[in-house]
């Protein structure tokens, strides 16, 4: 191939390159709302640390100029601007910084909030994964709102969930109590991701027929349900001293066993590829209650 000729095929490859950089962008949030942007994102502001996760997995984190609290991974995200927390957010602030797009938590911030970032004319997209599977979907309408690749962070978060369900779609169940906070008492139900996670360790939700995400239950409650196992998580990386309350209850099956776990709660309540992070912890506690026996 002649220069000239290498010439004009770089050129026709900008040409299209511009092209899709500039098309309208058209993307589903999981409200069931329709975002169009006229180019990608290049000032995007998160409203919820799994979002800001969520941002950087996809490739989108040089987007992002500023996020609520707690939003601490990757460590480059720590020097992200703070717009405050994920149920009080600085309005004023985020007009300041005129953002072409806000991602938002359906179930996490207050409406009010967003209603007002609406007027301000603000493109949302509202993010709420309750599937496994909507953790890959986010990551790819993500990119698509970035104009960021994201083939190879899907492939490797759906290759490590399809080789943890083919490992435990045949293991005998374990009941679980999942304690998200001890006062109140709370735990998630069957339409929290959590809840997903469970099952795919082999495990049952024992209020998996609640029908909120995250709900309080009574102590009497978890008596009744007498579960294998209880797993908490608490506020970081340092077991919660209130897990071993549930010592004072003997008549429990996980405490006659011994069955009382603890995951850390960024890699398994946070709606980001890092869950199977935690699910690989969950599925080793698990694994333990099955050896022990009941």
């Amino acid at each position: 191939m002649t220069s000239k000729r290498i010439a004009a095929t770089f050129a026709l490859l900008g040409i299209c390159w511009l092209a899709s950089a500039n098309a309208e962008i058209a993307v589903t949030d999981d409200a069931g709302n329709s975002i169009r942007l006229a180019k990608p994102a290049s000032r995007i502001v998160s409203l919820a640390p799994h979002i800001t996760e969520l941002l950087f997995a996809a490739g989108a984190g040089g987007r992002v100029v500023a996020a609520v609290e707690y939003s601490n991974f990757p460590e480059t995200a720590r020097a992200l601007p703070r717009i405050g927390s994920y149920a009080a957010f600085d309005l004023e602030r985020i007009a300041m910084l005129k953002p072409d797009l806000a991602i938002a938590w359906g179930s996490g911030n207050p409406p009010g909030q967003i209603a007002q970032l609406k007027r301000l004319g603000i493109p949302i997209f509202v993010s709420e994964p309750k599937r496994l599977e909507d953790i890959a979907d986010s990551l790819q309408r993500f990119g698509k709102l970035a104009g960021t690749p994201t083939a190879e962070s899907v492939r490797t978060f759906t290759d490590h969930l399809g080789a943890l369900r083919q490992r435990y779609q045949s293991a005998p169940p374990v009941s679980v109590f999942y304690e998200i906070w001890n006062q109140p008492l709370m735990t998630v139900g069957g339409t929290h991701v959590i809840n997903a996670v469970i099952e795919l360790c082999g495990g049952r939700n024992v209020f998996a027929g609640l029908s909120q995400p995250a709900t309080t239950v009574s102590v009497e409650a978890v008596l009744r349900a007498d579960p294998d196992a209880i797993v908490a998580s608490g506020m970081d990386e340092a077991r919660p001293e209130w897990l071993d309350e549930w010592r004072r209850w003997t008549q429990l099956q996980a405490v006659r066993r011994g069955n009382l776990f603890f995951v850390p709660p960024d890699i398994l309540q946070r709606h980001t590829p890092r869950i199977l992070d935690g699910a690989e912890r969950l599925c080793a506690a698990l694994d333990t209650v099955r050896q022990r026996g009941k």
